[in-house]
């Protein structure tokens, strides 16, 4: 643990937060404040989402509608890090943490823009699906296999093995604190029902999480609301206090403001991922006729992630008074909701986090699915990869909270490292194809991409000779 922990203030103190804020930035002036400008073209092809584009007709049942892409990638957003990381965060940094949060979602959305409308344009055709994300969009856009097996290799590891951990671990913590459950038999029943999910492929991944991500999210935002309204007298001194020590940190915690500013943007990249590299690849998974509409999908996934749902969770642990009374994590969450609508509050937090945790288990595994297969065509990689990943939710389900944590902080950094500086090379193509997108909408028409229109990139992007050419 010693050695693990000193890697990781290495990693994030002195090269990762201040890559994440430059590159955030460069892409939020590139674009012109794409995330901002366009927010509400965002929420139109939201509400057409659920069609499919550029499908070849009979092959269409097989294919990833631009909805369920959406669903599948707020699926492994919203979980452990929306309830248990932001009290973590706010445990150690104090209330600045959440405006730290809400500077790396709202920057770093044009981070998320750029990589997922990257894994659309590099993305290729697959047995049952489209596929593709930064380790396609590094071999085929860059021409470094090494550098794109190791991103396979450590986004793998991260979300399959790592992060899945860390999701059972918190499932498991907070059935014990509602429920007095065994964590050895929850983890058991986790592992089980996550084998039958994975299983069935990114067909049923999709299908389960677009049913079962809005309906929790939507529930949880609810239950937030009538904690807010209840509280509303003391909105303007909660945020009053979460400028303030963004700024100068926490006293009561004896936290400074790089606390805050570390647990911040650590666990807020945790949350939505923006840049990280992971929602690319199930971005690249839709069928769309435009790859500037996922990336556009995707920016709103961590608006929805990031501002809506961390920020719940925040406001309701800053307006209990309970911060400071030694908990972390889910428990402190759990806490929090006990404090403000009784016991049923506590028992809530733990049925949304059975289901906010355990789509992100079976999201995060297919993270790790298409990585293997860029690796390995060979057929038992992926059946021995199901397997261990049940395993690893075993192992979670048993294993310290802190260490659970901290190997998920070093395999995200190193893997947000190989991602940021791919896109920091790639992303003049992701302007080239917002313009081209905004040209079409300005004429009135349904953006369609032609792979001639970035020709000297043509034979990487064949893919897309096949559905609008």
């Amino acid at each position: 643990m010693d050695i693990i922990n000193t890697l990781n203030d290495w990693l994030w103190s002195y090269l990762l937060i201040g890559l994440l804020l430059v590159a955030a930035m460069w892409f939020t002036i590139k674009s012109r404040g794409v995330q901002f400008r366009m927010f509400g073209e965002m929420w139109r092809l939201l509400a057409n989402s659920g069609k499919r584009e550029g499908d070849s007709g009979k092959d269409s049942h097989h294919t990833v509608s631009s909805f369920q892409a959406f669903a599948v990638s707020i699926a492994s957003r919203v979980g452990t890090g929306n309830l248990a990381g932001v009290a973590t965060a706010i445990a150690v940094g104090g209330a600045g943490a959440v405006f730290w949060m809400w500077v790396i979602a709202l920057l770093g959305s044009a981070s998320a823009f750029v990589e997922s409308t990257l894994a659309q344009l590099y993305k290729v055709k697959g047995e049952n699906s489209f596929k593709g994300g930064p380790a396609y969009y590094i071999q085929k856009g860059l021409g470094k296999r090494w550098w794109a097996v190791t991103f396979a290799v450590l986004i793998t590891i991260t979300f399959g093995l790592a992060f899945n951990s860390v999701q059972a671990n918190t499932i498991t913590a907070a059935a014990r604190v509602s429920f007095g459950w065994d964590p050895a038999i929850v983890g058991a029943i986790i592992s089980v029902m996550t084998l039958v999910v994975i299983f069935g492929g990114i067909q049923r991944i999709s299908r389960f999480s677009e049913i079962v991500v809005p309906v929790m999210a939507i529930a949880y935002i609810l239950l937030a609301i009538t904690v807010i309204a209840m509280n509303a007298g003391k909105i303007p001194e909660v945020f009053s206090m979460i400028f303030r020590e963004a700024f100068t940190g926490s006293a009561a915690l004896g936290g400074g403001i790089g606390s805050a500013v570390m647990m911040g943007i650590k666990r807020g990249l945790f949350s939505n991922e923006a840049g990280e590299g992971s929602a690319p690849n199930v971005a690249a998974t839709a069928s769309v006729s435009h790859p500037v509409k996922q990336g556009l999908l995707q920016t709103l996934a961590v608006f929805t992630d990031t501002l809506l749902i961390c920020t719940c969770t925040a406001l309701i642990i800053l307006f209990s008074g309970v911060l400071g009374n030694g908990e972390s994590g889910i428990a402190l969450t759990q806490s929090a909701l006990e404090a403000e609508v009784g016991g049923i509050g506590g028992t809530f937090v733990a049925v949304a986090i059975f289901f906010f945790a355990f789509t992100s288990i079976v999201s995060n595994y297919y993270y790790g699915e298409t990585n293997l297969q860029f690796i390995s065509g060979k057929k038992w990689v992926i059946p021995a990869y199901r397997l261990t990943v049940g395993g690893m939710v075993m192992a979670g389900a048993i294993t310290s909270l802190e260490a659970a944590w901290a190997m998920a902080d070093i395999c995200m950094g190193l893997m947000t490292l190989c991602n940021l500086l791919a896109i920091f090379l790639l992303g003049k193509y992701a302007m080239r194809l917002l313009k081209d997108y905004q040209v079409q909408r300005k004429a009135g028409k349904n953006p369609v991409y032609h792979s001639s229109t970035i020709p000297e990139i043509a034979d990487e992007t064949e893919c897309w000779s096949s559905i609008n050419d």
